[in-house]
């Protein structure tokens, strides 16, 4: 892989992480809701007026962009794996923004993405 796909694959793993830890944090400014019409609703005008969700789904739409342009110089055999190391990033930034735990299991789990991220590389 060249350092041009793989920058491309690496800032598209990025901004999918950026984003599902954008959509988390104006997520949870909300709350919990029940679903209720009148609940989902009032819900869905709070997440529409959201700046973390707005942002976090502008991170989507340019890694859609990346995303493109990463496949056209990477196999999608090799690139779309290479997606999971969104989990490392995320559930390391959800430990450290959100304090989420990273307990012995998750941990052994993140270590085995890598290792298959590794080797499907070397392939």
């Amino acid at each position: 892989m060249t350092p041009v796909a793989f920058a491309l694959v690496l800032t598209g793993v990025l901004l999918n992480a950026a984003a599902q830890l954008l959509i988390k944090a104006g997520a949870a400014s909300a709350g919990r809701f029940s679903f209720t019409v009148g609940q989902i609703l009032r819900a869905g005008v709070h997440f529409a007026t959201q700046w973390q969700i707005l942002a976090g789904l502008g991170c989507y739409a340019v890694s859609v962009v990346v995303w493109i342009l990463a496949l056209t110089r990477v196999q999608v055999s090799l690139a779309y794996p290479m997606l999971s190391l969104g989990y490392v990033v995320t559930a390391f930034a959800a430990w450290w923004l959100f304090g989420e735990s990273l307990n012995p299991q998750k941990l052994l789990g993140i270590a085995i993405i890598i290792a298959g991220v590794v080797l499907l590389a070397r392939s």
